[in-house]
C-alpha cells in the first residue's frame, strides 16, 4: 500500500462517520418525544450505510494488499504511545478474515434496519458505527492494552443497542449481557497488567516469544479464558446469550452472533494457545468436556424452544462448541476447521436471524405456533429459509458442513470420545432445525393473520441473497478460505510447539 495506513483508515472510518452523523443535526432521525419523519430517518440510515460500505471497500483493499503466502503479521503500523504500550496495528489471515466478516455484515445490518427502526435512528446508527470501529479494532490491534480497550469498549454500544431498541425485557437482557462480559474481562485486565510488568512489553510479537513459567501460565490462561469463554460463549456461562438475542433488534442479533461471539474464539487462538502453551495442554481435556456439553445440552434445549429467536440463539451456542473442539484439538485440521466454522457460523446464523426478522416485522411475534403454511404465501422466503436450515444442519455443499466435519476430524485425532459427542450435536441440530422449518413453513394456515402476509421485499432480498451466495460458495470452494488462513493456523500451532 506504499506506506498508506490502510488499517487505521479502515478501523476508524466508522467512528469518523459516527461523528459526522452526530454533527449533521438537520438529519436527526428521532427524539425522545416521537418518531422521525420518513425522509430524515432514511437519510440517516443511508448515510450510515454508505459509511459502512466504504469501510468494507477499505477492508477489501487490505485484502488485496495482504500476501497469504507470507507467515506473520502484515500491513503493520506502529507508533510509540506510553512506555511499553504502543499504537500497533497489523493483520494475519485469521484477523483479516474476521475483519472482512465484520465489514461485510455491518452494512447488511444497517440495511436490515431500514424499516424496523423508527425511533432515535440517529443514535441507533451512531451506536452501530462506533461498534464497528471497536470490533475491527479488536482484530487489528497488536498491542495488549490497545486490544483490551477495543475489546471492552465494544460492550457499550452493544449494551445500548439491546437496552434501547430491544424488546420489552431489553433492560434486563442488556444488563445481563454487560455484567457477564465485564466481570470476565476484569480478570483478563489483571493478567494484562501482570504480563506487561513481567515481560516489559505489550507487543503481541514480543509476548508470543516470552516464556512465562508453567505455573504462571495456568493463572494467566484462566484469567483470559474467563473473558473468552463468556464471549464464545461456552457452557455454563452462556445464559446471557439467549436473553440478549431475544430482546435485541434483528440487526443487533445478526452482529452479536456474526461477529461478537467470534472474539472468544479469536482470543483463544491469538493468546491462549501461542502465549500459554503449557496451560493450554493442561486444560485440553476440560475444554473438550465443556465443548461436548455445549454441543449436546444446548442442542436439546434448542429443541424445546417455542420462540424462533431463542431456538437459533441456543443453536449458536451449540455450533460455537465445534469451534472450541477444533481449537483445542491442537492440530491443523481442527484449527482450520474452527476458523472456517467461525466464518461460516457468522454467515448462517446472521442469515437465520434476518429470516426471523422478516416475519417478525410483519406479524410482531416470534412464537413458532403463530406460523405454519408460509410456503403457500411466501415461496421465496421459504426457499431461503430452507437453504439456511440445511446449512445450519451441516448439509454437504454448504459452508456449515465444512466447518463441522473438519472440527470433528481434528477433534477425533485428539480425542475419540469428544468427536463422538460432537457428532450427536449434528444429529440433534437436524432434529430441532427441521422441526422449526416444518412447523413454520409447511402445513395448513391456521392463523388467519397469515392470509395477507407478503413475500420478501427488495431490501430483504438484498440483505439475505449475498449471505446465501457465500454460504454455497464457501461450501463448494472452501479453499478460498483455507488458502487465506493456512499461514495463521500453522503459525499458532508452531508457536504453541515452541517454534516460529
Amino acid at each position: 500500500m506504499g506506506g498508506f495506513p490502510i488499517l487505521t483508515v479502515m478501523t476508524f472510518l466508522p467512528l469518523a462517520g459516527a461523528f459526522l452523523v452526530m454533527l449533521v443535526r438537520a438529519a436527526t432521525a428521532g427524539s425522545r418525544q416521537g418518531s422521525a419523519s420518513a425522509e430524515s430517518r432514511k437519510a440517516v440510515l443511508m448515510a450510515a450505510f454508505i459509511i459502512s460500505a466504504a469501510t468494507f471497500v477499505a477492508s477489501v483493499a487490505a485484502y488485496f494488499a495482504f500476501d497469504p503466502s507470507k507467515v506473520g503479521y502484515q500491513l503493520v503500523e506502529q507508533h510509540a504511545w506510553y512506555g511499553p504500550i504502543s499504537y500497533k496495528l497489523g493483520v494475519d489471515g485469521l484477523s483479516l478474515a474476521l475483519i472482512l466478516l465484520t465489514t461485510f455484515l455491518t452494512p447488511i445490518c444497517l440495511l436490515a434496519s431500514w424499516n424496523s427502526i423508527e425511533e432515535r435512528v440517529t443514535e441507533y446508527v451512531i451506536a452501530f458505527l462506533v461498534l464497528e470501529t471497536f470490533m475491527i479494532g479488536v482484530f487489528t490491534a497488536l498491542d495488549l492494552v490497545l486490544f483490551y480497550i477495543f475489546f471492552e469498549a465494544g460492550l457499550i454500544p452493544m449494551f445500548l443497542i439491546v437496552g434501547i431498541w430491544g424488546g420489552k425485557d431489553r433492560v434486563y437482557a442488556a444488563f445481563k449481557f454487560f455484567l457477564y462480559t465485564l466481570i470476565g474481562s476484569l480478570l483478563m485486565l489483571v493478567a494484562v497488567v501482570y504480563m506487561i510488568q513481567v515481560a516489559g512489553s505489550a507487543d503481541f510479537e514480543m509476548l508470543e516469544k516470552f516464556a512465562f513459567a508453567p505455573g504462571i501460565q495456568t493463572w494467566l490462561w484462566l484469567a483470559f479464558a474467563a473473558s473468552f469463554a463468556v464471549k464464545l460463549p461456552m457452557w455454563p456461562v452462556h445464559t446471557w446469550l439467549p436473553d440478549a438475542h431475544v430482546q435485541a433488534p434483528t440487526a443487533g442479533s445478526v452482529i452479536l452472533a456474526g461477529v461478537l461471539l467470534k472474539m472468544g474464539g479469536y482470543g483463544f487462538l491469538r493468546f491462549s494457545l501461542p502465549m500459554f502453551p503449557d496451560a493450554s495442554q493442561l486444560f485440553q481435556p476440560a475444554m473438550f468436556v465443556l465443548a461436548v456439553i455445549a454441543i449436546v445440552y444446548t442442542s436439546l434445549v434448542a429443541w424445546r424452544q417455542t420462540d424462533m429467536k431463542k431456538l437459533i440463539a441456543y443453536s449458536s451456542v451449540a455450533h460455537m462448541g465445534f469451534v472450541t473442539l477444533g481449537i483445542f484439538a491442537f492440530n491443523e485440521t481442527g484449527v482450520q476447521g474452527a476458523i472456517f466454522q467461525m466464518l461460516s457460523h457468522g454467515l448462517i446464523s446472521g442469515a437465520l436471524f434476518l429470516i426471523v426478522g422478516v416475519v417478525y416485522d410483519r406479524m410482531h411475534t416470534r412464537e413458532i405456533s403463530a406460523y405454519g403454511g408460509l410456503v403457500s404465501r411466501m415461496p421465496i422466503y421459504a426457499s431461503f429459509f430452507m437453504l439456511f436450515t440445511m446449512a445450519n444442519v451441516g448439509l454437504p455443499g454448504t459452508s456449515g458442513f465444512v466447518g463441522e466435519i473438519l472440527t470433528m476430524v481434528g477433534g477425533f485425532q485428539a480425542s475419540t470420545w469428544a468427536a463422538a459427542g460432537a457428532a450427536l450435536g449434528v444429529i440433534f441440530s437436524a432434529v430441532y432445525m427441521l422441526t422449526l422449518y416444518r412447523r413454520t413453513v409447511f402445513g395448513e394456515i391456521t392463523n388467519p393473520a397469515l392470509n395477507g402476509i407478503k413475500d420478501m421485499n427488495l431490501i430483504e432480498w438484498v440483505c439475505i441473497a449475498p449471505l446465501a451466495f457465500l454460504t454455497i460458495l464457501f461450501g463448494v470452494a472452501p479453499n478460498l478460505i483455507f488458502s487465506f488462513t493456512d499461514g495463521a493456523a500453522n503459525r499458532v500451532l508452531s508457536l504453541m510447539a515452541g517454534g516460529q
